[in-house]
């Protein structure tokens, strides 16, 4: 038998129930709109954290200042931050929103470019580094466009088992197959010896001591180093491929072109160097529309002490021209 709660305090499950029923008909409510509305109701929602979220409004503003301010000036900035705040918003919203949509619905909604141009021909799998821009869960509908390849990607299980199980069930809608990351890695690499599997792998985040301390919009942090790995050791080619949102309610996912992960000689790169033209490449597509990424995330974390330690005298990697 389980143990009884404290007194005064309702036992976790009851708890848990009571979060998975109001958010269940949170996402109901939201997937019944219109698109075009949820968009709107989404972007409303981002202006309300931008006023009521000053913890991550700062993060935003000391963000984009440090990095793209001398371009931008003062009031660049604070206009590039809460634009972004509006756009945050209008993901999730139509991120769930379309996890409900079939293909046909998505008709001149979602536009895919250049992904026939990165599938490897022999069919062996596809590493794509990509970036925490617009409405990034699309990509899950990119396979319609090769059906007989499978869309993968790896997530890390949520600490609340009621929202992580909401999260997968949404995700699950799409086809797509998902790896945890801690404990799938064998079926992973299962999969991708397999080939025609495309993995998408999220590239744009602290990857704490783990990662590599190489620059992102001139300024060194911790970068993911699982795209190289991955690429190097299946033989797959590695491209990226960024969300951009064309209008209310619209996107256009743009695979990149493949990113060398050998040189001129055969001999495979070192992963700094795949990284940091990944890195490049993830660049532009911010400079061409800043209020498109993911500003509130902090991404420049200070290196810790087991990272100094480690790498006391690290080299920056050149890319490739």
């Amino acid at each position: 038998m389980a143990p009884d709660a404290p007194r005064g305090k309702s036992p976790p499950w009851v708890m848990d129930w009571i979060l998975g029923t109001i958010v269940r008909g949170l996402i109901a409510l939201l997937q019944a709109l219109p698109l075009e509305w949820a968009a709107r109701v989404g972007r409303c929602l981002g202006a309300t954290a931008w006023v009521v979220d000053g913890r991550h409004r700062g993060v935003a503003i000391a963000n984009i200042t440090a990095t793209l301010g001398p371009e931008l000036g003062p009031d660049g900035v604070l206009r590039v931050a809460r634009e972004n705040f509006r756009r945050i918003g209008e993901n999730y919203v139509c991120a769930l929103r379309t996890a409900v949509m079939d293909d046909a619905e998505l008709v001149g909604r979602l536009e895919v470019t250049g992904f026939g141009e990165v599938l490897p021909s022999d069919g062996s799998s596809l590493v794509v580094a990509i970036p925490h821009c617009g409405n990034f869960e699309l990509f899950a509908r990119v396979g319609r466009l090769a059906p007989s390849w499978t869309l993968a990607a790896t997530y890390r299980q949520l600490r609340q088992p009621v929202l992580n199980g909401l999260m997968l069930s949404l995700r699950a809608m799409s086809g797509v197959r998902f790896f945890e990351r801690t404990r799938d890695g064998r079926l992973l690499r299962e999969a991708m010896g397999r080939g025609k599997l495309v993995l998408g792998l999220l590239s744009d985040q602290h990857a704490g001591d783990k990662g590599l301390w190489i620059p992102f919009l001139g300024r060194d942090c911790s970068t993911i180093v699982a795209p190289a790995v991955y690429a190097l050791r299946y033989g797959t080619p590695l491209c990226t491929a960024v969300c951009f949102r064309t209008g209310l309610a619209r996107w256009r996912i743009e695979f990149g072109p493949r990113i060398p992960t050998h040189g001129p000689d055969g001999s495979p790169r070192d992963p700094a160097a795949i990284m940091m033209d990944v890195n490049r490449a993830l660049e532009v597509a911010v400079r061409r529309d800043p209020a498109n990424w993911f500003w509130v995330h902090r991404r420049w974390k200070p290196r810790s002490s087991r990272q100094r330690q480690a790498h006391p005298d690290d080299a920056q990697p050149t890319p490739t021209p």
